[in-house]
């Protein structure tokens, strides 16, 4: 009897390429399931932390609730109390004026001394050092030292003023006039650092050719100033400013561990008023319509600097 051999059949010739095809999309299921573990933490984070008690928030604006009873919908009621409060126009006519002072400030400062830094000048590493050093240091220390410096009695700069012959000087965080002057001072003098070193940067990213050809053209100092260097620090300007009037329009810290808002209501301002009237006064629907407040000036102000940067950056 003959033997049959049985010849192995053919595999489709499309079997191959799926076969690949079902590997690749297997690698990118695997692979996306394990970026969105690294994010995953964050992202839940700012959900339980961040976007859940936003959303409450707003909705507790339209509430009366004070924690120990069951809320109860008032409309908007809490928005009709503000124009008639006076602590809360006090306060938002202090953050305003705390915005239009030390942004501007701030924001001068910080590029002139990096102006100043980034030339070679000896031990400019430790001038960077010392004028950073405020920043990462805590703000406790810093609010307690400068109500000692300032100290209308027994600080340094009131004995100065002695010393140099002013017979009544500034009673500083304890005088009206003079409270939030005094917490804008230590808020630039504060902040000024951090974004000195944000200009360094940008400064050191500016092409030295973009100089020499300045050079080869005539340009003194001053001209390379303004038609080099200012124009090349355009979008961190935008940036620092943007950040800067966010910062100005949340400060709480300092206020609350130099003056608590006072003497009186002279250094009131919108966050330390949202603290006062939810967790000293329980009124946590009216703290949520000031918050909504508060978010909404700081949405509009922002929105109006990204138009006003855009139409700036169309016309250079």
């Amino acid at each position: 009897m003959s033997q049959v051999t049985a010849t192995p059949q053919a595999a489709p010739p499309d079997s191959s390429r799926e076969d690949r095809e079902r590997a690749r999309k297997r690698t990118a299921r695997k692979n996306t399931l394990i970026a969105y573990s690294f994010i995953a933490p964050n992202f839940i984070g700012f959900l339980a932390l961040t976007m859940i008690p936003i959303v409450f928030s707003i909705v507790l604006a339209f509430m009366k609730w004070d924690s120990a009873n069951p809320m109860e919908f008032v409309g908007f009621d809490n928005f009709r109390k503000l124009p008639t409060d006076s602590t809360f126009l006090i306060a938002l006519k202090n953050t305003i004026f705390f915005a239009v002072v030390t942004v501007p400030l701030t924001i001068l400062c910080s590029m002139v001394l990096a102006l100043l830094l980034n030339a070679p000048i000896r031990a400019r590493v430790f001038f960077r050092s010392v004028y950073f050093f405020p920043y990462v240091a805590s703000l406790v220390a810093v609010a307690v030292v400068w109500n000692m410096l300032f100290h209308p009695d027994m600080g340094p700069v009131n004995s100065i003023l002695h010393a140099l012959g002013v017979e009544n000087p500034p009673r500083w965080s304890a005088d009206v006039n003079w409270a939030l002057p005094t917490v804008m001072g230590m808020n630039i003098w504060k902040n000024m650092g951090y974004y000195m070193i944000v200009y360094l940067a940008a400064l050191q990213g500016i092409p030295r050719e973009l100089y020499e050809a300045a050079v080869m053209d005539g340009a003194n100092a001053w001209n390379r100033l303004t038609h080099v260097t200012l124009p090349m620090l355009t979008s961190t300007t935008f940036f620092v400013l943007i950040m800067n009037v966010i910062n100005a329009f949340k400060v709480f810290d300092q206020v609350y561990m130099m003056t608590q808002g006072g003497p009186g209501r002279s250094s009131m301002v919108l966050v330390y008023h949202i603290y006062n009237s939810a967790f000293i006064k329980f009124e946590f629907g009216y703290a949520s319509a000031i918050s909504v407040v508060l978010f909404a000036i700081v949405l509009t102000v922002t929105i109006l600097q990204f138009r006003m940067e855009k139409k700036f950056v169309n016309n250079i």
